[in-house]
Parts: C-alpha cells; sequence; structure tokens
C-alpha cells in the first residue's frame, strides 16, 4: 500500500494511488480531517470531494464518512444516499462552469472491478464529446439461452 501526503505531490505527476495516510485508509483520513481533499459536500454522513486523479475534468469521489469496504457491507440506506448525493452532483456538474456534455455514475466494488482504495465510492465523471474515457468490452449481443441461464444462476442467489 503506498502512502502519501498532499504536501509531497507534484502537480501533474502521475503517482500510484495513496491508499492510506500514516496507516489509516486515506477516505477514513479525509473524512475525519487528518487528510487535504478539495470538498465540494460535506452533510455529516457522505462526502463529494474531487478525485485526486481526475479521469475526466471535474471527475469527484461520493464516499460515506464510515468506513464501509465494498458493496457486500454497504447498508441499503447508505448507498441509496450515496447515488442520491451522485446525482445531486451530477446535476450541480451540468450547471457549473464545466458544461460537462454527460455523466457517468460508476462504483467499482472488489479489485477485479478495478477497486483500488477498499472503502467504497461512487465516482461521478462528467463527460465530454471526444474525452477519450471509454470502457472497454466485447458487446456482442448473447445466445439468449445463456441469458437465461445466466438469469436463472443470479436469481437464485438473490
Amino acid at each position: 500500500m503506498a502512502t502519501a501526503s498532499s504536501s509531497v505531490l507534484t502537480v501533474g505527476e502521475r503517482i500510484e494511488l495513496p491508499t492510506t495516510v500514516n496507516g489509516v485508509c486515506v477516505f477514513c483520513a479525509i473524512a475525519y480531517g487528518r487528510a487535504e481533499a478539495s470538498v465540494v459536500v460535506d452533510d455529516g454522513e457522505l462526502l463529494a470531494i474531487a478525485d485526486l486523479r481526475p479521469a475526466t475534468t471535474g471527475h469527484l469521489l461520493v464516499i460515506p464518512r464510515r468506513h464501509v469496504e465494498g458493496l457486500t457491507d454497504l447498508p441499503p440506506d447508505l448507498g441509496g444516499r450515496m447515488f442520491q448525493l451522485g446525482q445531486r452532483v451530477a446535476g450541480a456538474l451540468r450547471r457549473s462552469g464545466l458544461r460537462c456534455e454527460g455523466v457517468n455514475l460508476f462504483l467499482a466494488d472488489g479489485a477485479a472491478a478495478g477497486q483500488e482504495i477498499f472503502h467504497v465510492h461512487l465516482h461521478v465523471l462528467p463527460r465530454f464529446g471526444g474525452d477519450g474515457f471509454r470502457l472497454r468490452a466485447d458487446w456482442r449481443v448473447r445466445d439468449r439461452a445463456e441469458l437465461d441461464e445466466l438469469a436463472a444462476r443470479v436469481a437464485a442467489a438473490l
């Protein structure tokens, strides 16, 4: 795990993402004032902050103040409030001077999904024509029987 203090970072520097600050989860450190962040909203339970390594201009993160590692640990009511705040700041991004043309909400759950900091967080990504940000995947249409089998397996696990 990398540790970093914002006082030693250089603007434009490509860094390994700091996941802890003095041994504490970086988002917990931010939530409790032990690490710097550019705060957009702090409602006491959730924060919306500017991402230190933005994928697009205006990239924000919505984080719960309390430590929740991933989706399976996230109480549904708190998850709902995270998405409500995400929707609220997405609207603000559209109305701001950024003049974004769209917004993606993205939550990575687990290392295989790209989660790097294991404190659940919602990415709010302003989108602009030609910004180059894309999810790469095999988007081919699948066989109905394959889809039905998948649906049955997931439904059985609910």
